[in-house]
Formats: structure tokens, C-alpha cells, sequence
């Protein structure tokens, strides 16, 4: 090696570094979709005990451990030839809570196939449209906030705001905009029996299906439509409307922004969950959350919006900006609240 080159070999080591992590998401993600994590998560196995346990090839199976094992994500006992899944590592990789991050690779994995249709973003401007990403990351993404939602809702969400419990116990109107499959909506209906939800959204099949879970829990008390939020009525008025990570995608935000303040009755209040990132790229350096949330942006938040005509806000909007807009929207009081998750932040904004 020359002297010219030293100095780049640190890079090199990290770029390294960079590649392996994305081959390592595609193989947590092929863990989560087959089921071995959750297996691994049992007890040790050689790769033909966790072969047998998942139901699986085992000649793939060892060469997915070998993987896992030289990664870092689970350890190899050479002499019982055992594999382990440690407890530390389980618990970010299996379960039914928001603890669980492996279905995230299946978020990243799906943005790959539109890569070659970026490339031309890159080129010629637009962007790639959101029905273009239907029905798989709404399916992905729905796995994704459902363990969130449920995990975190009610206590950590709606919990963070003084009275606001109390208020829904009692019984108000409630709006989620950008519904999604409404597991949002139902898992509030279901918590607050005597307040009456809706929720908006424009995919007939997000509505569809929020519509079956709401059936199938024998929630009286959710209802869904499909609404294009850029057209929202000033009335029905809401007490409480909600937006959980959906606000920054919109073609028209500060539209939909003024319209949701129009349709909250004068005591009410808006709670806009969002990513927690200066508008100012110079303030997230250092933020371990800001290379992939701005990688997202790329990939679908700021596109989609792009492809629709909006001004692609992306991801990292950030609270400079997210707060500007509330108040030009009408909204004369904005608190910033830290949730439960670190990369996201509470708006509770009242007129």
C-alpha cells in the first residue's frame, strides 16, 4: 500500500462496516420472515436442531447462522457446534412488542426495488408515486407502528398530556388523519369506550382493513372514510385530532394543516406525533437516528411528496420547520413533548 492510501483506510474499515450492515438487514430481515429469530430465541441450536425447530432447509439454515455468528448478532460454541440468539439480542429481535426491530428490514429491504426509478428523480426531478410502494410498505410499515401503537399508545402518547386521559374517559370526538389500516383508531376506541373516533385516509384498502379490525374487536364507537385530507370539512369539529407520522408525506401540508385547526372545536387540540430532528442538517450531526431517517426521506417520504406535487418536507422536517408551519397554521399554542420513542416528539398544539 502506498502512503497516498493510508489515509483513507479508516474509511475503508467503515465502509466496510457500512456494506456488511446492509447485508446483515437483508438476512435479519429473511430471519423475520421465516420465523428463526423467534426460534433462536427458544435456546441454543445447532443449525440442524434450529433447522427442525422453524421447519426449515438446513443447508440455508447454516449458511444464515454463519452470518448471524460472524455478525455479531448471535454467538457459536464450536465444540456443541450451538448456536445463541443472547438475551439482550432477543429483545430487540423477537416478541410482539415495539421492542422487536427486526420487521424494520423489511422497510429497507422494500426500498431497494425502487432504486433504478430514484435514479431518475435524481436526474430529472418528480418523484416516485405513494401507490407505487402499495400494498407491501403499508403492510411493512403497518408491522411496524401496530407494535408501537400498542405498546405505547394510550400510556405514552395520550398518557404524556395532563388531563387528556380523564377528557377521553368522559367521552370526546376524535380524528386520526392518515389513518392507515386504523389500528391507531381502534386501539383508542377500545380504550375509551364512551369517546367516539374516526379516521381518514385515502387508500381504499387501509380503509377496508381498518374497517374488518374494527368488526372484528365489536368497536361501536370507530368509525373510517376515505378522505382526501387537503379537502377536510370544517365540520364535523373535533375535540382531539391526532396524525402519527403522517403530516411531513402530504402534498398540501400546510393545507391540511390549517384545515385540521379549522376543524377543531376552540377548546380542542391537535397531537402531531413526528420525527425528532433539527431542520438544520448542521444540528443532527451526531444524531444517531439522522442518516437513516434522512436515507428514508430519500427513499420514500420526501418522494412521495414530490410525485404528488408537494414541497417534499422528507422526513427530516425537523421541529424549526414543523413549528413554523403550526403557527402559521393558526395554532397559537405549540408545546414540544418527548415521547416514548427517542427519535420521535409530541406536538400538542391548540388553537
Amino acid at each position: 500500500m502506498s502512503s497516498s492510501d493510508q489515509p483513507a483506510a479508516p474509511f475503508a474499515g467503515r465502509l466496510n462496516a457500512i456494506y456488511t450492515g446492509s447485508m446483515l438487514t437483508n438476512m435479519l430481515d429473511l430471519g423475520y420472515r421465516t420465523g428463526l429469530l423467534e426460534a433462536a430465541g427458544q435456546g441454543p441450536a445447532t443449525s440442524a436442531e434450529l433447522a427442525e425447530r422453524a421447519g426449515l432447509n438446513e443447508r440455508y439454515v447454516r449458511e444464515w447462522l454463519g452470518a448471524m455468528a460472524t455478525g455479531g448478532i448471535f454467538t457459536f460454541e464450536p465444540e456443541s457446534r450451538r448456536y445463541t440468539l443472547p438475551e439482550d439480542h432477543a429483545a430487540a429481535l423477537t416478541g410482539d412488542d415495539a421492542a422487536n426491530l427486526a420487521p424494520f428490514s423489511r422497510i429497507l429491504n422494500h426500498f431497494v426495488k425502487h432504486l433504478a426509478k430514484l435514479e431518475t428523480c435524481f436526474r430529472d426531478g418528480g418523484g416516485v408515486p405513494y401507490e407505487d410502494y402499495w400494498p407491501e410498505f403499508t403492510e411493512f410499515a403497518s408491522d411496524v407502528w401496530r407494535r408501537v401503537f400498542d405498546q405505547h399508545l394510550i400510556d405514552g402518547f395520550l398518557g404524556v398530556v395532563p388531563g387528556l386521559g380523564a377528557r377521553l374517559e368522559q367521552g370526546l370526538d376524535v380524528l386520526d388523519i392518515g389513518c392507515g389500516d386504523g389500528h391507531a383508531v381502534n386501539v383508542m376506541a377500545r380504550a375509551y369506550p364512551a369517546s367516539r373516533f374516526a379516521g381518514y385516509d385515502f387508500s381504499d384498502a387501509a380503509i377496508a382493513g381498518a374497517r374488518a379490525e374494527a368488526e372484528a374487536m365489536a368497536l361501536a364507537n370507530a368509525r373510517f372514510e376515505k378522505v382526501d385530507v387537503t379537502t377536510l370539512a370544517p365540520e364535523p369539529r373535533f375535540d382531539l385530532i391526532t396524525a402519527f407520522d403522517s403530516i411531513h408525506d402530504q402534498f398540501e401540508p400546510e393545507t391540511v394543516l390549517a384545515g385540521i385547526r379549522s376543524a377543531l372545536r376552540p377548546e380542542g387540540m391537535f397531537l402531531m406525533i413526528d420525527f425528532k430532528f433539527s431542520s438544520d442538517v448542521g444540528h443532527n450531526i451526531g444524531n444517531p437516528f439522522a442518516p437513516l431517517a434522512y436515507g428514508i426521506s430519500v427513499m420514500h417520504c420526501m418522494t412521495v411528496s414530490l410525485a404528488g406535487g408537494g414541497p417534499g418536507l422528507g422526513t427530516v422536517w425537523g421541529l424549526e420547520t414543523a413549528q413554523r408551519m403550526l403557527a402559521e397554521a393558526g395554532f397559537a399554542d405549540v408545546t414540544v413533548i418527548d415521547s416514548p420513542r427517542p427519535q420521535n416528539c409530541i406536538y400538542l398544539c391548540r388553537p
